[in-house]
């Protein structure tokens, strides 16, 4: 990339001069830093994925997965210990680690019921042939856009986010239940849930401690312990409305296009609602009117 080197004296001066001059050339320093990527991606035969992120990242990465793949069978390999660090400060289930064994584990029935994905295991140095990490080393901006449409950019591809991209079965005895997921990241503070005490069934989908603290809001508020998350997804798929952060079950919702609802977060707003049957919010009595259409709606 054709542009000059500043010294390190010359980069304080223009930060202090000219503040989006400086953005500027951080954007052209690190897109010299970002890697080469071949996009004449066109395989004949079986397609190879490697993955380090977060389970959400995962299911947001599909989309993109299939229009690399085409028709191709995909083998996804799932690469844990990746280390981070989380700028909100805010408690993640596994600490400073983007995947874990246990987290694989629980994805892999959802991602096997997937059609084309005929592999799904913890990557050990295997032949890649799509490398999906290649986006973190890249200037996006991660804390606000579409977290699924971060892949786009980078391999230059597109699919349309606005239909199902996930399937799982439909589980009976859910069809007049509310199921609700909040993790403690991405809460708005300003949001009380209590008001879903005069709708008859809710249930909870999460952590213990997640669940504990919702509890407080709504006394009647039931847990569910899933076994995989092929099962938290039948669930998810068989409600009659969810509702969630932008936390990892959310992602299900919105890859399955539920009727479901977006509590979006002020100060991390990556995660976007496409396609029927979503709906968003950042307020109060937005959040309550938003409930009470959807759960009318047929």
């Amino acid at each position: 990339m054709g542009f000059t080197k500043l010294s390190f004296i010359q980069k304080l001066l223009l930060k202090k001069r000219d503040k989006r001059a400086y953005q500027d050339y951080k954007l052209l320093m690190q897109l010299d830093a970002a890697p080469t990527i071949d996009l004449d991606m066109n395989f004949d035969g079986p397609v190879a994925f490697k993955h380090s992120g977060n389970a959400g990242d995962i299911i947001y990465a599909l989309p993109s997965v299939y229009a690399i793949a085409k028709n191709n069978p995909i083998h996804l390999y799932l690469n844990t210990g990746e280390k981070v660090v989380y700028n909100d400060k805010m408690y993640h289930p596994l600490g400073n680690t983007m995947l874990n064994q246990k987290t694989v584990e629980l994805l892999q029935p959802l991602l096997l019921y997937q059609k084309n994905i005929e592999s799904c295991a913890v990557y050990n140095n295997e032949k890649i042939d799509v490398d999906l990490d290649l986006f973190r080393q890249y200037p996006l901006f991660k804390g606000q856009g579409n977290l699924a449409r971060w892949y786009f950019y980078i391999f230059g591809i597109q699919a349309d986010l606005s239909k199902p991209w996930l399937q799982a079965p439909k589980i009976e005895g859910y069809e007049n239940t509310i199921v609700i997921a909040r993790s403690h990241r991405y809460r708005n503070p300003a949001i009380d849930f209590g008001f879903l005490s005069t709708y008859p069934s809710l249930m909870f989908l999460g952590l213990k401690e997640e669940y504990e603290d919702m509890k407080k809001m709504l006394p009647q508020l039931q847990h569910k312990q899933v076994a995989d998350f092929l099962e938290m997804a039948s669930i998810i798929n068989s409600c009659k409305l969810f509702i969630g952060n932008q936390s990892f079950p959310f992602s299900i919702a919105e890859a399955l296009k539920v009727k479901r609802v977006l509590e979006v977060c002020y100060y991390c707003p990556n995660v976007n609602v496409e396609g029927p049957n979503g709906y968003d919010f950042c307020y109060q009595h937005q959040f309550e009117k938003i409930v009470a259409t959807a759960w009318n709606k047929d």
